[in-house]
């Protein structure tokens, strides 16, 4: 299904899915209230609550008016925990999870952005509780610290210092990301774990033991419910790339047309690199790349870099351009690349390093993060 909240670095955002006709169903189950204060009501208009299933449909379940006082009141039947969708007089639509728990919602109710309130239950208590976490991790001085000083250290090209300052970020970034981690890993097998999970808020390939444990958890308590199968899935596909399993073959030509397979570079350190000549993060990696290369290459380190182009002129062209003197493979199929799929790529740059063995040992390092894992790695590795 599609994330229904989406979480960005400020706040929870409501994701907003227009209504499909006007079926209305009442399902059996436990009664759970909904009741608030209405800023501004929108006369002889209906507030509407109707349910958010997985195939993007939405079914009304029931309506009320607001009462002379500005309150409403309405109790729905939840057979399983669901995702609900209410509607002030289409004027303003709140998404909220709904479980065992009665919901207080108050609103502006007279435009989109208005403000809303969501009290009551675990589920929102504890993503009211993620998003006080990504404010205090934007907001966090020492990060505007570190930004000030980065913009300084561009514009004096001082890369020792620029160097620094990203090693230094990453910590803050880190030590913020392990939290977070941590606090959701102490949650209860719920919708709204899921949620933060699929909002891509930690890095699935470093947390991937994290969105394991969340997928087992909610086939346990919830097996039933529709809304899971596309996390568990997901979950699944994850466990073929995560770090520790042996990478997937990949067998592709090179761009004189020999079919090169990433197990002939077993014996070496392999950074499998996804990229591509439009990709401009790619690009603007590809210098950090190429430094890591000249300094690792005669101590066991080399690149596989596997394209996602659809022309051989533009993947020659950029191979060229940047100075890419590794081995490439590509089988011009953009993102329907047999070994995009394989990998469950959707986006780049995306990169795994590889141990002597074929092992991934991590994923997505770059620029200063590379460096410091490939210094890590020579200085502990058997020659």
């Amino acid at each position: 299904m599609n994330i229904r909240f989406t979480i960005g670095m400020c706040a929870l955002a409501m994701f907003v899915l227009a209504c499909q006709g006007d079926k209305k169903e009442t399902p059996k189950g436990n009664p759970v209230t909904i009741s608030g204060k209405v800023g501004f009501p929108q006369k002889d208009q209906w507030i509407v609550f109707a349910e958010l299933r997985p195939d993007n449909s939405v079914i009304k379940r029931d309506s009320v008016q607001v009462k002379e006082d500005f309150t409403y009141t309405k109790t729905v039947m939840v057979p399983e925990p669901a995702f609900y969708q209410i509607n002030f007089f289409n004027q303003q639509l709140v998404n909220v999870i709904l479980n065992k728990t009665n919901l207080e919602v108050n609103v502006d109710g007279n435009a989109p952005s208005g403000f809303a309130e969501i009290k009551g239950s675990a589920e929102h208590e504890f993503m009211n509780e993620v998003r006080q976490r990504l404010n205090a991790q934007q907001n966090n001085p020492a990060v505007a610290a570190l930004e000030a000083e980065f913009q300084q250290a561009v514009q004096q090209q001082n890369e020792k210092k620029i160097t620094e300052l990203q090693e230094r970020y990453l910590e803050i970034s880190r030590a913020s990301t392990d939290s977070l981690a941590d606090f959701v890993r102490k949650q209860p097998a719920s919708l709204a774990v899921m949620e933060v999970l699929q909002a891509n808020l930690l890095d699935a390939d470093e947390h991937y033991d994290l969105y394991r444990e969340a997928a087992e958890k909610l086939k346990a308590e919830l097996p039933n419910s529709p809304y899971i199968s596309e996390f568990i899935a997901r979950v699944k596909t994850m466990e073929a790339t995560a770090v520790g399993q042996l990478a997937p073959e990949i067998s592709l030509p090179n761009p004189e047309g020999k079919v090169i397979s990433l197990s002939s570079l077993r014996g070496q350190y392999v950074l499998v690199d996804f990229w591509a000549k439009w990709c401009g993060p790619c690009r603007r990696e590809n210098p950090n790349v190429v430094k890591a290369f000249n300094k690792y290459k005669d101590k066991g380190f080399t690149v596989f870099g596997v394209s996602l182009d659809r022309t051989r002129e533009d993947w020659v062209k950029a191979i060229q351009e940047d100075g890419l003197t590794w081995t490439h493979v590509s089988d011009l199929k953009y993102f329907e690349s047999q070994a995009a799929r394989d990998y469950n790529i959707n986006a780049i740059p995306f990169s795994l390093l590889l141990d002597r063995e074929g092992k991934i040992i991590a994923k997505n390092l770059r620029g200063a993060a590379l460096e410091k894992k490939l210094e890590e790695v020579f200085s502990s590795a058997a020659p």
